[in-house]
């Protein structure tokens, strides 16, 4: 099975019945990637864009070569019920002549601009590859902005090269503490929540909210999709914390019960089951009697009208075999119980930032012989879904070529999509796209 496996990848690629360095001791993950290996995994400084990108009145000044701008440049398809000003990019563009004498000026000129010609009221300043190498103090440029202008001007300093994405994800959640922070006064508000780890995608957060709303919770503040500094300054006040994203979100969960005494749990609103169970998990932690019989009554009405549709699909997909790929681990997760819905079955699943705790869980939802990747390359994804004859690919973009050239079907899952997954609205968007797929009649034109 490994026989064309680098040697330093083989402890991050397992059986679900056996390790494939032989000691049982389970997978390797939670590292950077091994030199040589083409991951797929971003960079420090695109965890960290990624995560706060969508704060709609926030700027982004990235203090480096123009590529590191456009590189994450309205990569999300995140949608905002206010301003738009997130989808913009701002760079420094430093030059070879920057790079030797420095690039503090250039950025001290670009705060100003950004401040007098837009108001600016938020600015994150994100310190690239090249600035972590030539040390420009971005920190005390963002000082002397913020003691200038009276705004918040927050450095990020998340040169690619010093950590993981996962890394990205933390300084990111150290960020958005610099936002909530200043306007914690001890207060509550009784029954209300959080989201944290939901983009907005394609208006995913607003369907989680409508579902919250019938049932009775106030949500408090969304971290960061459809975020604004305002509601992000009323996040201290929440009575707890959801966490939709647990790989990028569950620091930034973990610091707000440690200093502000707000306890989380984490949820999944992908699929039947993982939403079903979220919606009445959220009920019971923080709401009364009548919020949960509540929750109750939705979870059986939305069931109940999604079970003649799935009926209707589940003939035409049982016996399909699912690959995966996706950025965090819970996400692999609702996907395998997902296909388990549907009668497919996952043989091959991997992630970029998954940890130990997400694979133990998806060991234990996979049959006998599934290949699970941590950080895998494309090299490594060809090999085991041919092996594995997996007839439908579950990734991103970057995925999606890789699996057309083998003759596979495939479902975009990534950030950058355009239609909602998530919630029970999601759950037929997911099976008609992976009917279309699956079952397109392109694929009998294959030798």
């Amino acid at each position: 099975m490994t026989a064309d496996i680098l040697e330093e990848r083989k402890k991050s690629i397992i059986s679900s019945d056996f390790c494939c360095q032989g000691d049982g001791s389970g997978i390797s993950c939670e590292k950077e990637s091994v030199s040589g290996a083409v991951s797929q995994r971003a960079c420090v400084y695109c965890g960290a864009r990624v995560v706060l990108n969508p704060i709609t009145d926030a700027f982004h000044i990235i203090h480096g070569p123009i590529g590191c701008s456009s590189y994450t440049w309205d990569i999300r398809g995140s949608l905002t019920s206010g301003s738009d000003v997130f989808r913009n990019s701002f760079s420094t563009d430093l030059k070879e002549r920057d790079i030797i004498f420095g690039g503090t000026k250039i950025l001290e000129a670009a705060v100003d601009e950004v401040v007098a010609k837009h108001g600016a009221k938020l600015i994150f300043v994100y310190a690239t590859c090249i600035v972590g190498v030539i040390g420009d103090d971005i920190e005390a440029v963002c000082r002397a902005a913020t003691e200038k202008y009276k705004i918040l001007v927050i450095p990020v300093k998340a040169p690619g090269f010093s950590g993981t994405k996962s890394q990205g994800y933390k300084l990111a959640c150290d960020a958005i503490m610099k936002v909530i922070a200043p306007a914690y006064d001890g207060s509550k508000i009784p029954g209300s929540i959080n989201i944290l780890g939901d983009y907005n995608l394609s208006g995913e957060m607003w369907i989680i909210e409508g579902y919250l709303k019938k049932i009775g919770i106030k949500v408090n503040a969304t971290i960061t999709g459809d975020a604004s500094m305002q509601t992000l300054q009323t996040a201290s006040k929440a009575s707890l914390n959801i966490v939709q994203c647990a790989g990028s979100s569950t620091y930034l969960a973990k610091r707000m019960e440690e200093e502000w005494g707000i306890p989380f749990i984490k949820v999944s609103f992908f699929g039947v089951e993982d939403t079903s169970n979220s919606i009445l998990r959220v009920a019971q932690a923080v709401g009364n009697e009548e919020v949960i019989a509540k929750a109750e009554e939705l979870i059986q009405t939305e069931s109940s009208g999604l079970q003649s549709f799935l009926d209707k699909y589940k003939p035409k997909l049982v016996g399909k075999k699912a690959a995966i790929y996706v950025g965090g681990g819970f996400k692999a997760i609702s996907l395998i119980r997902q296909f388990n819905e549907l009668g497919i079955e996952t043989v091959v699943v991997g992630t970029q930032t998954g940890q130990k705790e997400d694979y133990d869980i998806i060991r234990q939802l996979s049959n006998s012989g599934t290949i699970i990747m941590d950080d895998a390359n494309p090299s490594e994804l060809e090999t085991f879904m041919k092996e594995k004859k997996a007839d439908i690919l579950v990734g991103g973009v970057k995925e999606r070529p890789l699996a057309y050239k083998l003759g596979i079907a495939f479902c975009d899952h990534n950030h950058e999509r355009k239609h909602a997954l998530a919630g029970y609205e999601g759950v037929r968007n997911f099976v008609e796209e992976i009917n279309l797929s699956i079952n397109s009649p392109v694929w009998d034109l294959l030798d």
